[in-house]
């Protein structure tokens, strides 16, 4: 179990949060969250990439030169891959890289993920409410009242953000607003630090627990 202590938009200590999720054991918890983390990478991949063979190169159906006689060697068509213009050799087709992973332990890669970020979490109040029109400085202003530097890179976890909250977050480059219950492993292990509203956490006790 975790325990946080939870900060509201001014920066005041106002309550405590927990969350309890079975994670993985020590022993398979870098090779779990390692295939988990390639699954997702793989599954991003679109796989258009293609290559003409020396077939489907247009051109080529008459000889270059006759067969002897001029001392080079025999060349059947202008589309060979030894040929500039020609087919390439072995390129690559269009293809999936999709990789399979059951949902036990796509899930238990999640809970793994999130709690071994523990030590850099910040569970905030909901605030929502706070932001009733777009305005990044406000969002940047209130990370830097609850500690967290300009240079970090910030995924910041809530429920259900507000139109506002969106549009205050979506122009800083440093900054992943996600909700609560889509959560991924790439985005967890690739913060700086995990802010959280008291809400998402309730949510995602009770979205990704195992019970």
């Amino acid at each position: 179990m975790v325990d946080c202590v939870v900060h509201n938009w001014e920066g005041e200590q106002v309550g405590e949060a927990h969350l309890d999720l079975k994670t993985a054991r020590e022993g398979t918890m870098v090779h779990l969250l390692h295939a988990a983390l390639v699954r997702q990478q793989a599954n991003q991949r679109q796989g258009a990439a293609s290559t003409r063979t020396r077939s489907e190169v247009r051109g080529g159906g008459r000889k270059p030169f006759k067969q002897k006689g001029t001392g080079r060697a025999r060349q059947g068509s202008i589309r060979t891959p030894l040929r500039p213009g020609g087919g390439v050799i072995f390129g690559p087709k269009p293809r999936s890289y999709t990789k399979a992973m059951n949902r036990k332990e796509r899930r238990l890669a999640l809970r793994t993920a999130l709690m071994s970020r523990a030590e850099d979490w910040l569970v905030v109040q909901e605030f929502n409410a706070c932001v009733s029109t777009p305005r990044t400085r406000d969002l940047l202003a209130a990370l830097e009242r609850w500690g967290v530097g300009p240079e970090l890179q910030v995924l910041l976890v809530l429920k259900a953000p507000s139109e506002a909250v969106i549009k205050s977050a979506r122009n800083v480059p440093r900054i992943t607003l996600i909700r609560a219950d889509q959560l991924n492993v790439f985005d967890l292990l690739h913060a700086d630090k995990l802010v959280l509203s008291e809400d998402a956490v309730t949510t995602i006790q009770e979205v990704y627990s195992d019970g």
